[in-house]
């Protein structure tokens, strides 16, 4: 160092670069079974109680405890069963669920508002029992208080249990957009309990599927030619065919968050968002009229049909596809497909920006070459993304297919 007019002059030359890197492993168990709450299922005592008696503040779907409004009580009547290893510091908290929860910042508030209030820390639980979306709220308020607390998932519906309560994304909506505020924050135990499946809705029951159908069509020909098989089975709720659908489709997503190389998305390339760009934006258009399932069915079904269009995708693979989700009374079509922004450029193609905006870096859009044989691309032509959703339309009011946005019904749980 030497004195220079004054001032100390430091000879940055001699000090040597930093390069700090952080390796952080990663584990949490998945489970599936049927009957969780039952006194003599001893599986979630012995995920959460190691170590002796653990504190849990549970957060309940209103949707499901309406469907089974015994649930906080077997829930209390199970943490109360010896050899009392989980204490329940509460009674449950009761949340909307659906995309309701999503749209507004006061859930998230309540959750942390609890978390406080009971002391809930690093090691005790936050435990959330309901919807995708109501597991995505809770999640995000867990991760976000004390920088972290332990986070359990009990997924209650198809889609939360074959896709969305598997990774390690937490967020809420907001600006208008999906997902805008959130985390990454692996949860501490994801549980399938297929018994509470039975709460769904048929339309709920069904639209979790698409989800499945989408992993298949990236990584499994044979899951798809499966979920063929079996549509209707799963149409008329066999609870077996479903608890093998769910299990499949979940080792599916959790092999490509591990293997995939990108857990927490800092590339900008995102294969199982296949069919989303869309899907997104037409949520939002229907004024969450569409579930996300339904969206997603529809997402698919237009790229799927752009793939075909652009000569990518067998006519007869693009008609599997489409018949497929007609046997699971999917929609393939919704008038905002078409819809205009403006008076001008219809109002999905808005969705491709905002997709790349949210992923971050160049816009990556999944394509099928085939069954299993998805690719990459990083544009997308206006003009066969609307020949697409016209020729959807016409499929769809010529076949007398379900067309979509049905009005706003019960929140989705």
């Amino acid at each position: 160092m030497s004195r220079v007019g004054g001032t100390h002059e430091i000879q940055t030359r001699s000090l040597t670069a930093i390069d700090q890197r952080i390796s952080v492993r990663f584990s949490y168990p998945v489970r599936f079974t049927q009957g969780l709450l039952r006194p003599d299922n001893p599986l979630l005592r012995d995920l959460l109680g190691v170590g002796g008696q653990a504190r849990v503040l549970a957060v309940l779907d209103e949707g499901v405890v309406a469907a089974r409004p015994t649930l906080g009580d077997e829930l209390r009547a199970y943490c109360d069963a010896p050899p009392r290893m989980l204490d329940l510091v509460a009674p449950p908290l009761v949340l909307p669920g659906g995309e309701a929860i999503k749209n507004r910042t006061g859930p998230v508030t309540d959750v942390r508002a609890a978390i406080n209030v009971h002391g809930i820390d690093r090691h005790s639980y936050v435990l959330a029992i309901g919807g995708g979306a109501l597991i995505d709220a809770a999640g995000y308020a867990a991760s976000t208080a004390h920088r972290g607390v332990r986070f359990v998932r009990i997924p209650t519906t198809v889609l939360a249990q074959d896709d969305a309560a598997l990774g390690v994304k937490n967020a809420i909506n907001a600006f208008g957009k999906k997902n805008f505020v959130g985390s990454f924050a692996p949860p501490f135990a994801v549980i399938c309990d297929f018994e509470l499946l039975l709460t769904l809705s048929d339309r709920d029951w069904r639209c979790g599927v698409s989800e499945a159908i989408k992993v298949a069509l990236l990584r499994d020909p044979a899951f798809f030619a499966w979920i063929e098989d079996h549509a209707r089975d799963l149409a008329d709720r066999s609870l077996d065919a479903m608890a093998w659908l769910v299990h499949r489709s979940a080792e599916l997503h959790l092999h490509h968050i591990a293997a995939g190389g990108d857990p927490f998305e800092l590339g900008s390339s995102r294969p199982l968002d296949f069919g989303h760009w869309a899907a997104h934006k037409l949520e939002q258009l229907s004024g969450y009229g569409l579930r996300h399932g339904e969206a997603v069915a529809i997402g698919i079904a237009l790229d799927s049909t752009y793939s075909y269009l652009a000569g990518h995708l067998a006519q007869s693979d693009w008609r599997r596809i489409l018949e497929l989700f007609g046997a699971l009374s999917l929609p393939t079509w919704t008038p905002q497909l078409e819809s205009a922004e403006d008076g001008a450029r219809p109002a999905v193609l808005a969705g491709m920006d905002e997709f790349r905006e949210h992923l971050g870096g160049r816009l990556t859009v999944m394509l099928l070459g085939g069954i299993g044989s998805p690719f990459e691309v990083h544009s997308l032509d206006d003009a066969v993304v609307l020949e697409a959703a016209r020729l959807l339309r016409g499929r769809a009011q010529e076949g007398g297919e379900i067309t979509g946005c049905q009005p706003p019904t019960a929140l989705a749980r």
